[in-house]
């Protein structure tokens, strides 16, 4: 009796180079958010280490009008260089790591914002702090987010036709139709102007009589 094996149909994976091309428009935009806000973050905790704060001080000391600390400059450093990283990636990589980076400041300011004037509040926050940290987070979430999630993403979108493949493929037969039937046509209209033009001379006609 034949052993019959059922096999089901590997799950499609999206590789980097097929999913989002480097040089793709999206990944370009994913590496400039990434690398705008990498670039801030890594100036904010380096100049708050230059100032020689405790790393659990309370008080905090200003840094172009933010509160900082050392382990918040410390944080922000590794932020920082976390979405260089990620700028010097790019595609699926700069982008996820925006969101994910975006999610965790605005936790992060709901967090610190019940944790103000008391004596847990080891990142020295205050509420422009709270403000900056919103701030980062919903443009890191903008920057990861764009092309990629909604509802009325364009078909030609990368992300579109990798959750719809069936129906991007059907959209890319009846492209291909059109498209060689637009070229039948064309060269049908070629036909017809060729036919239309007047016959050529007899080669007799034009020589005078002898």
């Amino acid at each position: 009796m034949a052993a019959h094996v059922l096999r089901t149909a590997p799950r499609r994976r999206i590789r980097l180079d097929e999913h989002l091309p480097v040089d793709h428009r999206l990944s370009m935009f994913y590496r400039i958010g990434a690398g705008l806000m990498g670039l801030v973050l890594l100036v904010f905790g380096i100049l708050g280490l230059i100032d020689k704060v405790g790393f659990f001080d309370t008080h905090g000391d200003k840094v172009s009008g933010l509160s900082t600390n050392g382990a918040l400059s410390v944080l922000s450093i590794c932020a920082g260089l976390l979405l260089l990283v990620g700028m010097v990636i790019g595609g699926n990589v700069a982008s996820t790591i925006n969101m994910v980076l975006g999610v965790l400041f605005i936790l992060s300011g709901f967090v610190n914002l019940a944790l103000l004037d008391t004596d847990s509040n080891f990142l020295a926050f205050r509420i422009p702090n709270v403000l900056f940290s919103f701030v980062v987070g919903v443009m890191l979430m903008f920057f990861g987010m764009y092309g990629r999630v909604g509802s009325a993403l364009p078909h030609d979108n990368p992300y579109w036709r990798s959750r719809h493949p069936e129906q991007a493929e059907q959209e890319q037969r009846v492209k291909a139709g059109a498209e060689l039937r637009a070229k039948a046509l064309d060269r049908g209209a070629a036909r017809t102007v060729s036919g239309a033009a007047p016959p050529p001379a007899p080669l007799g006609e034009g020589r005078s009589d002898r």
